[in-house]
């Protein structure tokens, strides 16, 4: 939003203190979703990581939580997200290298050795592959002796934004759907402490999006998602109430703040207007990551400032969990003293800035509040249109979404190119550097672990088990009102692999190739 006034004032807003402001923990939840926020807990610190091996992740997960982490985020390699064994062909100089690579049940088993999961919570970056790897978890509770309903986490699960701005999709869109609403329809019939999706706007910001197309295709696509699980018989006020989102804070820090406050109560107002659901269906609860792209090859110390500001801005605007990228991701993998200084930002804002000390203290900012009322409004401008066209999903086969973000992020370019957006170090103040370069891991070594253990592995299984648990879940995948979740369980338990899964369904339902 370039169209800023120089000064704001009681005239800029025309809102409702009752209708529009109501306290914190109140509809609709402007203010905060909880009466306290961080005065009775501090949000989640969790950060992303995977890379390699399952074991040398587990070393990176307990170096964060030594360090005061607070919760987990799993980062899967491209063959996991894509339904690939590290040994197919597919997978060739991919393996381990975006993120851990999973290929059975026993990975996943080393990724959390010695971790307790019935006290630590977990977030799955996963997305085609999000009901074999939640079965998978399940399955690695049970070994620990964990009960489904002590298992505490997210699986992302949001497949829409994977047509329009992420690319890890396998399925065509409305197999890919039956498969998301199944992991509603489990998480709630097992009773489980687990949001069975998060659906993320960050992507799409990431992939050039505004901040009003954010909020926009998220929810777009978030109605879209409660409509499919209401048709599956699911009540609304029985599973609304653990869907969470994904939101990118970027470095404008006041429409950040104000892209959050606008966030809640949008979100609100659509579940009443459209499902009557109650106050606990409509509170929006949100992960934020520190905008990635906004990270610099150039000067990578500056991102230090950024991803502070960013983490600020989050904080805020009032998210339930937060990672703060370290400065040297434009680079390469993030080293643990990077890593570490990421986190140690979060726990300075938590502990030094007096932040946390009252909630929403951004709230009754004249500029704060036009901004709030300006980006609800034209969101909800945009998501009429799309609702009006037919939803999310028929908007994802038109290419509506990914044309939008296209053109978005042309301009984004045009805008940078011609100085009319600065960036430190990149087309103002850039001294004549070198960008520093990082050492990589020997990925052709790890590749060679990962695909030695599943081949080991397929021989030493039951090979009738296998072959019974797999035409099940065929059979399953062929039968449109059959449950899912329950016969891939069987397969993970049968030590079948992520390949093996996801072959079994590309076999009955193809692969989605976009128009």
């Amino acid at each position: 939003m370039t169209d800023r006034k120089t000064v704001y004032g009681p005239e800029d807003w025309g809102g409702d203190l009752e209708r529009d402001l109501a306290a914190p923990g109140a509809f609709p939840f402007t203010r905060g979703v909880h009466p306290t926020m961080y005065r009775g807990k501090l949000w989640t610190m969790r950060q992303y990581a995977g890379f390699g091996t399952a074991e040398e992740t587990n070393a990176r997960f307990r170096h964060l939580l030594a360090a005061g982490q607070t919760g987990l985020s799993v980062a899967f390699d491209l063959p996991t997200q894509m339904g690939y064994d590290s040994d197919h062909p597919t997978a060739e100089g991919e393996v381990g290298r975006a993120g851990v690579a999973i290929d059975t049940v026993d990975d996943l088993e080393r990724l959390f050795h010695g971790i307790p999961l019935d006290r630590v919570s977990t977030s799955m970056t996963i997305n085609a592959t999000a009901p074999i790897l939640l079965a998978m978890y399940v399955a690695v509770g049970e070994e620990q002796g964990i009960p489904r309903t002590r298992l505490q986490g997210t699986v992302q699960n949001d497949i829409l934004k994977e047509f329009i701005a992420r690319g890890t999709y396998i399925y065509p869109i409305e197999p890919s759907l039956r498969l998301v609403t199944d992991v509603f329809r489990f998480v709630h019939a097992e009773g489980m402490s687990f949001n069975p999706i998060s659906i993320s706007g960050y992507h799409m910001r990431e992939a050039g999006a505004t901040a009003v197309q954010e909020l926009a295709f998220t929810f777009a696509n978030g109605l879209e998602y409660v409509r499919r699980a209401v048709a599956a018989g699911l009540g609304v006020d029985a599973f609304a109430p653990r869907l969470s989102f994904f939101f990118a804070a970027f470095t404008d820090l006041f429409e950040e703040v104000a892209k959050f406050r606008a966030a809640r109560r949008l979100w609100a107002r659509l579940m009443k207007e459209k499902f009557n659901a109650g106050d606990a269906a409509c509170r929006l609860r949100f992960h934020t990551q520190t905008g990635g792209s906004t990270l610099t090859a150039q000067q990578p110390q500056n991102n230090i400032v950024r991803v502070a500001i960013q983490a600020l801005a989050a904080v805020l605007g009032g998210t339930q969990s937060l990672h703060t990228n370290a400065y040297d991701e434009a680079l390469a993998l993030p080293t643990a003293q990077s890593a570490t200084l990421a986190l140690r930002t979060q726990q300075v804002l938590a502990h030094e800035t007096g932040v946390p000390d009252t909630v929403d203290p951004a709230g009754g900012s004249w500029y704060v509040e036009h901004l709030t009322d300006r980006l609800e409004r034209e969101a909800r401008a945009l998501i009429a249109e799309i609702e009006g066209a037919g939803g999310a999903a028929r908007a994802v086969e038109r290419g509506v979404f990914q044309a939008a973000i296209a053109r978005s992020a042309y301009e984004q370019q045009k805008a940078l190119e011609s100085e009319e957006t600065v960036v430190v170090g990149v087309n103002k103040y850039a001294d004549d550097v070198t960008i520093p370069s990082v050492p990589a891991p020997d990925y052709s070594a790890l590749a060679a672990v990962q695909r030695r253990r599943v081949v080991e592995l397929r021989g030493k299984r039951e090979k009738g088990n296998v072959k019974r648990v797999l035409g099940a879940l065929e059979s399953a995948a062929r039968d449109a009102t059959a449950p899912l979740m329950e016969p891939i369980i069987d397969a993970v338990r049968a030590r079948c692999t992520v390949g093996e899964i996801s072959d079994v369904m590309r076999g009955v339902w193809g692969v989605y190739k976009p128009v």
